[in-house]
């Protein structure tokens, strides 16, 4: 039987999403891949300035356990991404993505791994380091993890792991073109901190609609749970051998 999400984790979901629109992290932009389901997130990642990937466009899934943030989501490219910490099948190794056990064969320590102080934030952040500098110690992708030590031992001379990523780097902008989507290639355009509110911006009231769908959720919860409260205070005030009753009989509280 599947776990059912918790309140706790719809809550959080809801409050990161909302601030990642409103202040967005450098390099990605986050949406829904259903309007109706706050527990997986498409991430568009955009390649860092001055990099390998400078104008690359790389879409990935992620998507979040029902006890969310007590468990760590996971991060599935949808793009083709050649990198030491990229499998095969597009799903992302990274240390942060790790469950907090101590495992001495991984190499990680347990304040390397997952905990519920992290979010998504520190997750997004914690990939654009990764893809500029990759993690060549416990490898997903040893051929890649083999270039890419070869083309940074001989100082960029080695061109076949450059080679590769620039390919697919402009590969990329054709799905860009298609998604109707501007890559920044520039430091100004990359280092966007805050979102303009626009009232005509659908998406800005899509994301409106999901947060304050939760938040009503929640509070019509309350709303219930105090109602109840309530009547059976009345009934326990009025009724027979209630408290009224019980107080006439003598003078002590």
């Amino acid at each position: 039987m599947a776990q059912q999400p918790t309140s706790s984790a719809l809550r959080a979901l809801a409050l990161e999403f909302k601030s990642l629109q409103e202040e967005p992290v450098e390099g990605f932009r986050v949406k829904l891949v259903n309007e109706d389901n706050l527990f997986e997130w498409e991430v568009a990642i955009f390649g860092p300035p001055d990099t390998l990937y400078e104008g690359g466009y790389f879409k990935a899934h992620m998507k979040f356990p029902p006890d969310y943030p007590y468990s760590p989501p996971t991060v599935r490219f949808l793009t083709k991404v050649w990198h030491p910490n990229v499998y095969e099948n597009g799903d992302l190794c990274i240390s942060i993505l790790h469950p907090p056990i101590d495992d001495p064969q991984s190499g990680e320590l347990p304040c390397e791994r997952w905990n519920p102080t992290q979010n998504v934030r520190t997750v997004l952040l914690s990939v654009i380091s990764l893809l500029n500098e990759p993690n060549t110690f416990s490898p997903a992708n040893v051929d890649a993890s083999v270039m890419y030590r070869r083309w940074k031992d001989t100082k960029g001379k080695d061109k076949e792991y450059e080679n590769i990523i620039r390919k697919q780097v402009s590969s990329t902008r054709i799905e860009a073109d298609r998604d109707n989507v501007t890559v920044p290639m520039t430091i100004d355009e990359y280092c966007v901190k805050h979102r303009q509110k626009l009232p005509d911006d659908p998406a800005s009231a899509a994301e409106a609609d999901m947060t304050d769908f939760y938040d009503d959720d929640y509070d019509d919860d309350l709303e219930d749970d105090e109602e109840e409260d309530e009547e059976e205070e009345e009934r326990g005030d009025t009724g027979p051998g209630g408290r009224d009753d019980e107080d006439s009989g003598n003078g002590e509280s």
